[in-house]
């Protein structure tokens, strides 16, 4: 297995402790009672279909790149970039309505886990889009082809793991809201 890859997996590994530890602290808090009732934003759930389109835009950038099609895997990868932003974006305009809503970061543990759970999501979203960004680079420089797939590979498969987590994040916050 390429090193990078390694790297990539053990990476990949840590963050789903991190969060499975998360969930589960969130879980044992919220039946201790004092849990702040409040409307998770909507804003979050449109993040969440740009974060689907975004990982449907890198399968088409792996999908060029397999096919050397340049032109597309670059445009597939900037997409997925600005669709990326744009989800950082819409996550923060959820914390704006958090707020608007008087739930704070501070005061109660309902507040605290919704912006630790998405801060520290959007910490490694930034982490993502900074892959993708060598990945581009890459592609510019045409180091990424049919016969030289790692680094997309690096890239989509990190960017595909982010949505899932996403994916998980949210549907156990509405479920356990």
């Amino acid at each position: 297995m390429n090193p990078k890859k390694f790297i990539m997996w053990l990476f990949i590994v840590s963050i789903i402790m991190l969060f499975a530890a998360m969930t589960s602290a969130y879980l044992v808090r919220r039946a201790e009672g004092n849990w702040l009732e409040y409307t998770i934003p909507a804003v979050f759930s449109y993040s969440t279909a740009v974060l689907i389109f975004s990982s449907i835009t890198m399968h088409l950038a792996y999908w060029a790149a397999k096919k050397d099609q340049f032109s597309l895997m670059r445009l597939a990868i900037s997409i997925t970039f600005v669709a990326g932003i744009a989800f950082l974006y819409m996550q923060f305009q959820g914390w704006v309505q958090l707020v608007d809503q008087k739930v704070f970061f501070v005061g109660n543990p309902a507040g605290s886990f919704m912006y630790v759970f998405t801060g520290l999501h959007a910490f490694h979203i930034i982490s993502g889009l900074i892959v993708l960004l060598f990945a581009l680079r890459a592609a510019f420089r045409l180091h990424i082809h049919a016969k030289s797939l790692d680094q997309i590979e690096i890239a989509a498969t990190y960017w595909h793991f982010l949505d899932v987590l996403w994916l998980y994040l949210f549907a156990f916050l509405i479920y356990f809201h």
